[in-house]
C-alpha cells in the first residue's frame, strides 16, 4: 500500500519555490480548462507570468484559479501541490516593474510564450501580463513523508 503524507506550510513554500510551473485551472466558456503555467512565489504570493490571450480573457473574467505542481520521479515516489486563490490582475506600473524585478531575478530567460492563435482587436497578442494571487489556499501531498520511510 502506497503512503501519502500531508506536507507542511514550510514544505510547501520549499517545493513551491524550487519548481516554478504547473498547470493552471480556470473557467473557460463556463467548463473548467488546465494549461501549463510559469509562476514564480514571492513569500505567499503567487505571480503568473502570461501574454494577453485566451486564458487572461478568461480569468478576467473570473478571477478564481488553481494551480497544481507536480514533481514525479515514479509511481511511488512523487509529491503534488494545490494553490487555490483569486488572481488579480496587476494594473500598476510600480507593481508590474517590482515583480518583473525578481521574477527575472529568479529566471533572466524567462519569457512568456506568445499564442499567435489569439490576436484581438488592438493586436495584444505580445503584451505580457503578470496576475497575483494572494490570499490563497495551499495544500500537498507527498509519497516520501515521515509514514513512508
Amino acid at each position: 500500500m502506497l503512503d501519502i503524507d500531508e506536507m507542511g506550510h514550510k514544505e510547501i513554500q520549499g517545493f513551491l519555490q524550487q519548481v516554478g510551473y504547473g498547470h493552471l485551472g480556470f473557467i473557460h466558456d463556463g467548463k473548467p480548462c488546465v494549461m501549463p503555467m510559469h509562476y514564480h512565489l514571492q513569500d505567499t504570493d503567487i505571480y503568473l507570468f502570461t501574454t494577453e490571450g485566451m486564458k487572461t480573457h478568461d480569468i478576467d473574467a473570473n478571477p478564481e484559479i488553481c494551480l497544481q505542481v507536480e514533481e514525479i520521479h515514479d509511481p511511488l515516489h512523487w509529491r503534488s501541490v494545490i494553490v487555490s486563490g483569486r488572481a488579480e490582475r496587476l494594473s500598476e506600473q510600480r507593481d508590474i516593474e517590482q515583480a518583473m524585478k525578481f521574477i527575472k531575478a529568479q529566471n533572466p530567460t524567462l519569457s512568456p510564450a506568445i499564442n499567435r492563435t489569439w490576436i484581438d482587436s488592438d493586436g495584444r497578442s505580445e503584451m505580457i501580463t503578470i496576475y497575483r494571487v494572494h490570499d490563497s489556499e495551499m495544500s500537498g501531498r507527498t509519497t516520501d513523508g515521515a509514514s513512508s520511510r
